[in-house]
């Protein structure tokens, strides 16, 4: 089955189109990215009312660029998929809107795909990792480890208390003075940073739960980054090593203790899969397979391209949720909030007869 995916939650606008096989694998035959950095480096963040013009403006061109680079028309592709959350509302109601007008006029199943399932199955468009999987889903705005159990099947294990990874980057960024976005510029410091000179804490290492919490660590920096300024170009690249190798260990700590939890309640995990833009920074990716390692599985990161927002992943999660049958009305709502766990789930067969497991810790 083909699917055409649209994605427009944040500042990346993104149409694709991706092929289902009938053993389950998959490959992407366009994915197309606009990316709105350059619209809102001024103000240091995302601000929603121009994302959400940005995708006005673009979102036709790249649906054609992307059908055409497919080989496919619209008459040819199964369904149209778009993300209806969680995100920015004024992006969500742009793409999603766009997808109903198109499933409309031309005849086509419409799946409203939650950008979080979408990061949470792309492990099986790129690898095709069976279920369960424990998944590490890591981005500007989320950070949680997910038990995978199978398509709209989701136990939350952790999840942040505050600050999401990749905010506190962001925001770790703007603080001293780097340029937008944060993440890849606090990364690219502390290649040359003195990660031990700055004794920042770890925060909830060692709990028995599997939560983060990061605005201490935060805190932290902008306290020891006040204490020594005016800071120099040295005290710059120390204090992101130090702050990246803080939160390398919190996030170490954290998937371990998750990681039990998962075996205590499902079994062994196929899989420690990651995904989200913070799921591209190296220092994490290299404590990552040394985690997994630890645990006796694999780890699966995706390509960096297809950590952050992109239309295959919206694409891909639709062909997946079509394959079970579950499609949507052109009724279907834009949701701003939209948790995993509300995610719908395919109909349990009459015979199974299995007891309802919990959806949270």
């Amino acid at each position: 089955m083909v699917v055409l995916g649209i994605e427009s939650t944040c500042d990346e606008t993104s149409a694709a189109v991706v092929v289902r096989h009938e053993d389950g694998g998959g490959r992407i035959l366009s994915n197309v990215v606009f990316s709105q950095i350059a619209e809102h480096a001024a103000y240091g963040g995302v601000v929603p009312e121009i994302a959400a013009r940005a995708h006005v403006e673009v979102l036709d061109t790249l649906i054609a660029r992307a059908m055409e680079e497919s080989g496919h028309n619209f008459s040819s592709i199964d369904a149209v998929a778009a993300a209806a959350g969680p995100g920015l509302i004024g992006g969500v109601i742009v793409g999603l809107t766009t997808a109903k007008a198109i499933a409309l006029v031309r005849k086509k199943p419409l799946i409203a795909v939650n950008h979080l399932e979408a990061h949470a199955l792309t492990a099986r468009l790129t690898d095709g990792t069976p279920f369960p999987y424990i998944l590490l889903l890591a981005s500007g705005g989320h950070t949680q480890i997910v038990a995978v159990r199978g398509v709209g099947d989701y136990v939350r294990i952790g999840t942040t208390r505050d600050d999401a990874i990749g905010e506190a980057f962001d925001k770790t960024a703007k603080l001293l003075g780097l340029a937008y976005p944060g993440g890849p510029q606090v990364e690219k410091e502390a290649l040359t940073g003195n990660a031990t000179r700055f004794a920042l804490p770890r925060p909830m290492a060692g709990r028995n739960d599997a939560d983060f919490s990061l605005s201490g660590l935060k805190t932290a920096v902008r306290l020891e980054a006040e204490r020594i300024a005016p800071l120099s170009d040295q005290d710059v690249r120390d204090l992101c090593a130090s702050f990246q190798q803080a939160v390398v260990d919190v996030i170490a700590d954290r998937l371990r203790h998750g990681l039990r939890a998962f075996r205590e309640r499902f079994g062994m995990p196929t899989a420690l899969v990651t995904s989200g833009g913070v799921a591209a920074n190296e220092a994490i990716r290299k404590m990552l397979h040394r985690v997994a390692f630890e645990a006796g599985i694999v780890l699966v990161a995706p390509p960096p391209q297809l950590c952050t927002d992109n239309g295959a992943m919206i694409a891909w999660a639709g062909a997946e949720r079509l394959a079970l049958g579950l499609t949507d009305g052109l009724d279907i709502s834009p949701r701003a909030r939209w948790p995993l766990a509300d995610v719908n789930k395919p109909p349990a067969p009459a015979s199974a007869g299995l007891a309802k497991l919990p959806q949270d810790l």
